[in-house]
């Protein structure tokens, strides 16, 4: 990849900035281009808490797949599947595309060690109404979660094991990893007496068991580089249909499709930088961790660090778009 020499005193710079810990980075261009390079003090077989990017390489497959075995539809009310839920008019395709009018988390959220009230999830008020407006809400997520364990009659990490991961060979991709992992994952904050390893940052997921349809998918950047191609070339895998794929990243809402953000030029304003082609697709999570994959180009971008090792203050927002912009003037300029 002419020009990819430019991407390693980049990243080398904000190590030695301490502005990240350390970061793997994978980029893919079709068929044939592999790039691979751990930085600080990540290797290219470090285990990372993936946060937020288990809303779209757990939650969403999954409940498309269910989609796809006309197990359910996207237009379902969350109420069909969850009596106790008790807003009639809030649909599957809300909450995936975050239009549910769902606060963002709970009240209480940050209280990492206190008991959770699944209750106090299922009888929160709306924000706004349905479809009026674009609000990230984790909490609408962990319904999705709740609704595939209930259609599946299996937890979620479960199925994400039987459907997912081994179907792509993502094999070093897991909930609530065991010990003899943990020499491999990248530690992320500290809680006031340790450095969360090996145990779910995201305060939530965490009270829920560590397994969420919002978070809680610990992997690897090859990883999920292996899922970012069954996006790409839905039609080698048997896992989501080009329909599927299509219905996700073609029909957009102020920037979001169904799961994913989605690139709609220089405006967009999002972590692929202004530059990316549009209908671009990807997302963040909130430890330091984005995939994104640009279809013209038929290119994907795994980034993966432990920003919030170094605080919830860090400076990853700003730098991705940087990243992003020199991941695509090398590859494809």
């Amino acid at each position: 990849m002419k020009g990819i020499d430019s991407i390693h005193p980049l990243i080398e710079g904000w190590i030695a900035d301490k502005k990240i810990p350390g970061a793997v980075l994978d980029i893919q261009i079709g068929n044939k281009q592999k790039w691979q390079a751990a930085y600080g003090t990540a290797s290219l077989n470090t285990i990372f808490d993936a946060a937020s990017l288990t809303k779209v390489a757990v939650t969403l497959p999954a409940i498309m797949k269910l989609v796809q075995e006309t197990k359910l539809s996207l237009q379902d009310p969350v109420q069909k599947y969850i009596p106790e839920f008790r807003h009639a008019e809030v649909t599957i395709e809300h909450c995936m595309r975050h239009i549910s009018g769902l606060p963002s988390v709970l009240p209480d959220f940050r209280e990492r060690y206190k008991s959770i009230d699944i209750q106090q999830i299922l009888t929160l008020d709306l924000e706004f109404n349905p479809g009026e407006r674009v609000e990230y809400s984790d909490l609408g997520l962990v319904l999705v979660g709740w609704i595939i364990s209930r259609m599946t009659k299996q937890p979620l990490d479960e199925y994400a094991m039987e459907a997912i991961f081994a179907p792509l060979g993502m094999n070093d991709s897991c909930f609530n990893p065991s010990v003899d992992l943990h020499g491999r994952i990248a530690p992320t904050e500290w809680d006031g007496s340790k450095y969360l390893l090996g145990e779910v940052h995201d305060e939530t997921c965490y009270r829920l068991g560590g397994v969420a349809g919002s978070a809680g998918l610990f992997t690897t950047a090859e990883d999920l580089s292996k899922y970012a191609r069954a996006w790409l070339y839905p039609e080698q895998y048997s896992f989501l249909t080009r329909e599927s794929v299509n219905a996700c990243t073609k029909s957009v809402y102020m920037g979001r499709g169904i799961g994913w953000q989605v690139h709609e030029g220089p405006a967009s304003m999002m972590s692929c930088g202004p530059n990316w082609p549009s209908g671009s697709f990807g997302h963040t999570g909130y430890t330091g961790t984005s995939l994104w994959i640009d279809p013209v180009h038929e290119l994907s971008v795994v980034f993966l660090t432990n920003a919030v090792h170094l605080g919830r203050d860090n400076v990853l927002k700003d730098l991705r778009p940087i990243l992003h912009d020199a991941v695509l003037k090398a590859c494809v300029d």
